[in-house]
């Protein structure tokens, strides 16, 4: 398929009004959208509801309409995850080393932390740069190709070193996940008991 951008925007649009079925996606869709538009200004309730509804009611017909391909993709999504969990992509370790500096930044300056996940944010964010300092030193010490994954999954430390690092984002993403899950049931709970 060697179509151009200009060539691929042309069969979506030919696509658009070619049949009713995709013609009346596409009107839905728009509707949807000048709704939720025009309801920024009034701010209403009702319209975010009906648009949720109507939302989760499509994608409940396409996990009706089409099991295989909803099957297919968890199916693929996990094996990725699993994937990158055994053989780590320095690349994605990389990016994830950004989000991290982002992350401390934020914890630098967020007025809206507490002092408690301030720093357990310091504590994980400081590990995940040391480890990912001692990724470049021993690639660097052992002048490994860090394009040539093989070379970089038989030296135990660099694998240990990366997976290690996995871990703790990890570990790090589901501690504040229940952490503001914990807060905000304790501000309606609060909230409740004060009224």
């Amino acid at each position: 398929m060697n179509l151009s951008v200009m060539g691929k925007i042309s069969t979506v649009f030919k696509y658009l009004f070619s049949s009713f079925i995709s013609l009346n996606l596409f009107i839905l869709a728009l509707l949807l959208f000048l709704l939720l538009l025009f309801n920024i200004k009034r701010k209403s309730k009702y319209v975010h509801y009906i648009v949720l509804v109507i939302y989760v009611a499509f994608m409940l017909s396409i996990f009706i309409a089409s099991p295989a391909y909803i099957g297919y993709s968890i199916d693929s999504f996990i094996k990725g995850i699993m994937k990158y969990i055994y053989f780590p992509s320095t690349v994605a370790y990389f990016f994830i080393m950004l989000f991290c500096g982002g992350m401390l930044i934020y914890s630098i300056y967020s007025k809206k932390l507490t002092k408690f996940k301030r720093i357990f944010n310091y504590v994980t964010f400081s590990i995940m740069f040391f480890l990912f300092t001692a990724f470049v030193v021993v690639v660097t010490y052992n002048k490994l190709d860090i394009r040539v994954l093989e070379l970089l999954y038989k030296n135990d430390t660099v694998l240990s070193i990366v997976q290690i690092s996995n871990f703790i984002l990890f570990g790090w993403i589901i501690f504040t996940l229940f952490y503001k899950l914990y807060n905000y049931f304790k501000k309606n709970y609060d909230k409740k008991n004060e009224d």
